[in-house]
């Protein structure tokens, strides 16, 4: 069977352009702001490309760099500061956070006007209840990748791999919002092979490599691979075992090059969004 690939590389890039046209005629600039605590490699690698994209179309951009050694109250106040300075429009802590900081408090401390990546329980409790504000960055860029490949949505069965509140359940609500039919499956899941075969659109976001396998999706499903894993040889790889569910699949996302580029680019889009909310 023909495939093809959904490029989020290609698709980032167009929609960052569109992005930069409208921040290119503000005054002042929309500003972003990103905390990172500690030298996580994987974290240090996301907030440069988040740093370089957000400088690439001219918003204001600060990074904001502390010791995984630093206390929750600190941490706290630092927030606190974003909340109040003006020049930020929206911000984000980037996870994952050193144990002895509760990553829930944190987030539920970003005002949810300067919710960039759309975590806070406010903004979470909007998009469940269709009133759609900062929406998560990973599900929005997902939705959009459907939407640029003119993939049907309405009355279609979507399978969701993975229950977590930054894409499992985002996603699912918002594929309902699109009319499909939505079935969540996670670790508890039986029979998942059953399920996932049973899927127009599938939707993988574990973290578990090559979790997908060719007997488990249906012929002609569009396979959305969020997963990102490292394997020993440096290569990274995703939840779907792309060379071979390629070959029944209409629609694919590779890794990388797929879900994470518009992850991003939705980030810029939900700075400009909480921008606007607060002019």
């Amino acid at each position: 069977m023909t495939f093809q690939i959904i490029d989020g590389k290609e698709t980032a890039a167009r929609l960052r352009e569109q992005i930069k046209e409208t921040v290119s005629q503000l005054d002042p600039k929309p500003g972003l702001a990103v905390i990172i605590v500690g030298d996580h490699p994987a974290s240090k690698t996301y907030v440069t490309g988040k740093e370089n994209a957000a400088k690439d179309i001219g918003m204001h951009f600060e990074k904001i760099e502390l010791p995984d050694t630093i206390q929750e109250t600190e941490l706290l106040k630092k927030i606190d500061e974003l909340n109040s300075n003006e020049a930020i429009h929206g911000f984000i802590v980037q996870l994952p956070l050193p144990k002895h900081i509760d990553e829930k408090l944190v987030i539920e401390s970003i005002l949810p006007m300067k919710d960039a990546d759309g975590f806070s329980p406010i903004n979470l409790g909007n998009l469940m209840l269709n009133n759609n504000s900062i929406v998560s960055a990973t599900p929005k860029g997902i939705i959009k990748l459907l939407e640029e490949y003119n993939i049907e949505l309405e009355g279609r069965h979507a399978v969701i791999v993975g229950r977590s509140n930054i894409v499992g359940k985002p996603i699912a609500l918002l594929l309902q919002q699109k009319h499909c039919t939505v079935t969540m499956c996670h670790s508890k899941t039986k029979d998942l092979k059953n399920i996932t075969k049973d899927a127009d659109i599938l939707v993988a976001a574990v973290g578990k490599p090559n979790l997908i396998t060719k007997d488990m999706v249906k012929k002609g499903a569009v396979v959305i691979d969020v997963g990102t894993s490292r394997l020993e040889d440096g290569t990274l790889t995703g939840d779907v075992d792309f060379e071979n569910v390629k070959k029944v699949a209409s629609h694919i996302t590779p890794v990388p090059g797929g879900v994470g580029p518009m992850t991003i680019t939705m980030l810029l889009e939900n700075c400009l969004e909480c921008y606007n909310l607060q002019r």
